[in-house]
């Protein structure tokens, strides 16, 4: 485990000293802001390991033309602490409503885990962005297993637009995107993972599910006013439906590529869990490498 990395990102030696070693350091400007932003919230300065994950998920959303499509965005993973992993990436803040989640469901490898009666109010209201122009997405570490519950959603109830992920009944993951109740869409398990849907038409949106983009053709509806909320269904300005699912990750906003998001947002977990289980500072790392050596470790191996 190198001291280097565990070091504050602005500590005056994280850099590089002799006999600690010298290390690439966080260098994008928003990456910079978010990352002062949730030290603050810790209490606590933010390992240079970590910081160089969160730097290098901002400069890969930017490279792939998806960060201005986040809107409304937070990663749920890697902060010190439940404070610091609501510090929002853009956007509002979301707040955390009903009994409300404590230090004890949230992990730092994996994320916050829902207790069948908290909620995140993402603050971002469902017709905040247009029609036709609209995504949602989310990493999920670990599954629903409540029926009918939502990862995050608002809906304008029967008859009205809904845009939300969600586990059915049978078990299928769902999503829709600014679509009438009632409709069939498409499902793929209760996968984990990144899960997301985008629309970028009206006569159409696509669903992300599992490493593979799915095009469903169902026609754009209105829109829900009410905000999304996280762990939970908001049906016109009713919570309901609340989820045990672990996330780490969520976006709101404007239509964008699944898959470039998928591959930017998986990096970083994977990441973040180098950062934290083994270590070590993730830059300049193959992303399969760092998959392979998280993976040993979660399994109880080390590198020695």
């Amino acid at each position: 485990m190198s001291l280097a990395s565990l070091l504050p990102y602005d500590h005056a030696y994280a850099g590089g000293y002799p006999g600690i070693g010298s290390q690439p350091l966080p260098t994008d400007a928003d990456a910079l802001d978010y990352l002062s932003r949730m030290a603050t919230a810790d209490g606590a300065g933010v390992e240079t390991g970590v910081a160089v994950a969160v730097d290098a998920f901002f400069r890969d959303t930017k490279a792939a033309g998806v960060f201005d499509a986040l809107k409304g965005c937070c990663i749920l993973a890697g902060a010190r602490t439940l404070a610091g992993a609501l510090v929002p990436v853009v956007g509002d803040a979301p707040t955390n409503v009903a009994d409300g989640f404590v230090e004890g469901d949230y992990s730092r490898t994996a994320g916050l885990t829902g207790d069948g009666t908290s909620y995140l109010d993402s603050g971002r209201a469902g017709d905040a962005d247009p029609l036709n122009d609209k995504h949602i997405a989310a990493y999920v570490a670990s599954g629903i297993t409540i029926a009918n519950a939502r990862v995050l959603g608002a809906g304008q109830g029967a008859g009205g637009g809904n845009t939300e992920i969600y586990r059915d009944s049978s078990g299928n993951m769902f999503c829709r995107v600014h679509c009438t109740t009632g409709i069939t869409i498409a499902s793929a398990g209760n996968a984990t993972g990144f899960t997301g849907a985008s629309r970028a038409s009206s006569s159409s949106f696509t669903f992300r599910i599992n490493d593979s983009d799915t095009t469903q053709s169902h026609t754009s509806n209105v829109f829900p006013a009410n905000p999304l909320t996280i762990f939970a269904g908001n049906s016109s300005g009713t919570v309901t439906q609340f989820s045990d699912a672990t996330l780490a990750f969520y976006s709101i906003g404007t239509s964008l590529s699944l898959e470039d998001l998928d591959t930017a947002v998986s990096n970083l977990i994977t990441r973040l869990k180098f950062a934290l289980l083994v270590g070590e500072n993730p830059s300049g790392l193959d992303p399969d490498t760092i998959d392979y050596i998280v993976r040993g470790y979660e399994a109880g191996g080390t590198l020695e």
